[in-house]
């Protein structure tokens, strides 16, 4: 019986040791990637990360139905002139895709990750996007031959003007604050 008892406090202490045990807090750090999907060259790409770190609360107002309080935040002060910044290549040329600009911008891509890997940190999440209304006739010709047609299909008055093109890609790194 006293062995049953004993048991059963064991149980009882660890269960409740296991509730009161605190979720982890984290520090997250974002690097993000510009690639130019702007067609002969002139686009810029870059890869980004910020050693600053900035309270969002500094820049942020609250709005509520009686008071309609514009927010007065500066855009100079919530700039930042201190980041990292890594040159990559343009998927594009006049000739079309680049695939050895595609090669380097994995490897110093990779090699970033990896560098951020080593100093433990985890790569929690990746996120992409695109944004381009304007689809060349060069880069049509590619879609077309990768057999990606519904991506060439688009309002002609919408992208006749349009020179602007970007691939973004954001890799969200997590580590446990002691």
């Amino acid at each position: 019986m006293i062995k049953v008892f004993t048991l059963v406090l064991v149980l009882l202490a660890s269960t409740l040791a296991m509730a009161q045990k605190q979720l982890p807090r984290y520090k997250v750090e974002i690097v993000t990637c510009v690639e130019s999907l702007v067609p002969g060259g002139v686009g810029r790409s870059r890869m980004f990360s910020t050693p600053v770190e900035l309270n969002y609360l500094d820049f942020t107002s609250h709005q509520t139905a009686a008071k309609k309080d514009r927010n007065k935040s500066k855009r100079n002060a919530i700039r930042l002139k201190e980041y990292e910044e890594t040159k990559l290549l343009n998927l594009y040329n006049e000739g079309g895709i680049r695939f050895q600009n595609i090669a380097s911008n994995d490897a110093l891509v990779s090699s970033k990750l990896n560098d951020m890997l080593s100093q433990g940190w985890e790569l929690f999440s990746v996120t992409t996007g695109v944004e381009s209304k304007m689809i060349s006739s060069s880069v049509k010709k590619e879609l077309l031959k990768m057999g990606l047609k519904m991506l060439t299909d688009s309002n002609d008055n919408e992208s006749k003007n349009d020179p602007n093109g970007l691939f973004m890609t954001r890799y969200y790194f997590r580590r446990v604050v002691e």
